[in-house]
């Protein structure tokens, strides 16, 4: 693989729940972090790529978020690109800052994620989520009488084709969140930082059934920063870590994926970036997939290549996707216990996927990672994700 784009700074905040804390407060955490992570100066940014997704309805700030949040930081005057895109904002964002290094445009670029999704209101968050979908297509009647939860009723629709198809049991998705939490208690960042059993897993709340509240990412406040550069940038400076992109890919989703148009955004967008950046799924080491739901992760190992169609099941049983397994999967605790604050949950696993090559990750280290994907999807349009992303990194 060759690049032509380097990771130069990562930073981000804890994720959680902070009613006490603004998308400024966070962002400004997340970028401060970066910046001395990256040695280098505010006027050094060529160019901001701001993400948030949901400010708008939770807070009521529009049209100049980043501004808005970034105008202590010293970065004003330096262009700001609001992006916005679903769950996938934060990985568009990086993908549109790829771009601008690629064509020129800019050297060193700030990709800044950061969302405050939690509410005192419980129930503007959920409308929040619900608002990414298309609002205008009539909702099918068994979802129209599930929980409230749009989302986790979609997930949970999905989950029950997959069970039958599969043999996916619950127990599987309990086993998912055992490793996940089991990841989180190794991340300083996660919201969730304690270990579950399995019996603990099913016999919560159900959600949406099959669904429990454990197998069903949090609603979490947080921010996350990454500092891109160009290859002739980073050879003239002596950076203490440089991470190269491989490929960075945005597609947008298909209406109903039951058509003509074979394959879900998730499996196109993981093809592209493997042929982009030269690889196959065999030659990664380390994952960070969207996994919204516990039962996602299972499908997505199928979506991403790492088995055959209906393998997920036994892929996790054999133990091949725990921490330093043959590929490590959400080594972060991904989205189940990291946490899943919108706009800054596709930069978040940039960072754990950088901070595994760089071999900074502590006790949840996968040995000797080199190759690693981010793979982050947005929103519902009909039957597929509304867009989906996949950022191959190497060392």
């Amino acid at each position: 693989m060759n690049s032509s784009i380097a990771i130069i700074g990562i930073g981000q905040t804890s994720f959680g729940r902070y009613l006490n804390s603004s998308i400024r407060s966070l962002a400004e955490e997340a970028i401060s972090r970066s910046l001395a992570d990256a040695e280098i100066n505010p006027s050094d940014i060529n160019a901001i790529y701001f993400s948030n997704a949901a400010a708008g309805l939770i807070t009521g700030q529009e049209m100049i978020r980043g501004q808005v949040a970034l105008r202590n930081t010293g970065l004003m005057g330096t262009p700001i690109i609001n992006v916005e895109n679903a769950c996938a904002s934060g990985s568009t964002a990086f993908y549109l800052a790829c771009q601008a290094i690629h064509s020129g445009e800019a050297d060193v670029c700030l990709v800044v994620g950061s969302e405050k999704l939690s509410h005192e209101n419980k129930r503007i968050s959920s409308n929040a989520f619900a608002s990414a979908t298309d609002l205008l297509e009539p909702l099918k009647s068994d979802l129209e009488r599930g929980t409230g939860s749009l989302f986790m009723d979609l997930y949970a629709e999905k989950t029950r084709k997959y069970m039958h198809d599969s043999g996916a049991t619950p127990n599987d998705f309990a086993q998912i969140v055992v490793k996940s939490r089991q990841c989180g208690a190794l991340n300083k960042y996660a919201h969730f930082q304690t270990p579950v059993t399995s019996e603990e897993v099913l016999a919560a709340k159900v959600i949406s059934t099959p669904l429990t509240l454990p197998m069903c990412s949090p609603i979490d406040d947080g921010a996350a920063a990454v500092v891109l550069c160009s290859k002739q940038y980073a050879d003239r400076f002596k950076f203490k870590s440089k991470i190269w992109v491989g490929s960075s890919v945005l597609i947008s989703g298909y209406a109903n994926t039951n058509s003509s148009a074979s394959e879900n955004s998730a499996t196109r967008v993981s093809r592209l970036a493997y042929e982009k950046a030269g690889i196959g799924p065999e030659d990664l080491h380390v994952i960070e997939l969207h996994d919204a739901t516990a039962p996602a992760e299972l499908i997505h190992y199928e979506n991403l290549g790492l088995c055959a169609k209906n393998g997920g099941p036994d892929l996790l049983r054999s133990g091949e996707t725990g921490l330093n397994g043959r590929v490590s999967v959400n080594p972060s605790g991904g989205l189940l216990s990291r946490g899943h604050p919108i706009g800054a949950t596709g930069i978040a696993q940039i960072i754990e996927i950088a901070t595994q090559l760089r071999g900074d990750a502590g006790p949840r280290q996968r040995n000797n990672a080199k190759v690693g994907m981010a793979e982050n999807n947005g929103g519902q349009i009909g039957d597929d994700a509304a867009a989906a992303t996949a950022t191959v990194l190497y060392s």
